[in-house]
């Protein structure tokens, strides 16, 4: 008996996996941030903080690459292990916004984030292997989480 060959899934189907999987971290935020105008705003915040209204576009533009990237890393036969660093990544990113909003853990939320920017840097490293481009879609990501690891930090220190 011989065995068919497995089949690939349609690109636009996998596609529109990624972004239904980047969908969900984003729902998860915004549903943990329903008061973060108002939280972010009480805070003690260093001179170089952004306007709260900026998140939003921010995190608009990059979801949309970190699917991209996630897609075209597939599309490069990324293999599954490879993958989890991905994954690790969504689901860090899902539970920063609970810890510090939600929470107000701004501690625990650093700690996380760190974790996350170490994530996220060998996500851009294990992309690079096999898709130059799904590696430097990971770049705006990367450089916005440690952004925001300073922006953390800076809140933890002036919000004792």
């Amino acid at each position: 008996m011989t065995t068919l060959p497995r089949s690939r899934p349609a690109p636009a189907a996998v596609l529109a996996g990624f972004l239904a999987a980047v969908a969900v971290v984003a729902v998860v935020g915004g549903l943990a941030a329903t008061r973060s105008r108002e939280v972010y705003g009480a805070l003690v915040q260093p001179p170089w903080a952004p306007p709260s209204w900026l998140f939003g576009p921010v995190w608009t533009v990059l979801y949309l690459l970190i699917a991209i990237s996630g897609w075209l890393f597939w599309r490069a036969a990324g293999t599954r292990r490879e993958f989890t660093w991905y994954a690790a990544g969504l689901v860090l990113n899902a539970a920063w916004t609970p810890l510090f909003f939600a929470a107000g853990a701004y501690t625990l939320a650093l700690v996380e984030i760190v974790v996350l920017d170490v994530v996220v840097a060998g996500t851009l490293v294990v992309f690079r292997r096999r898709s130059r481009l799904a590696a430097a879609l990971q770049l705006p990501y990367l450089a916005w989480t440690l952004f925001a690891t300073a922006l953390n930090a800076a809140i933890v220190v002036l919000n004792p």
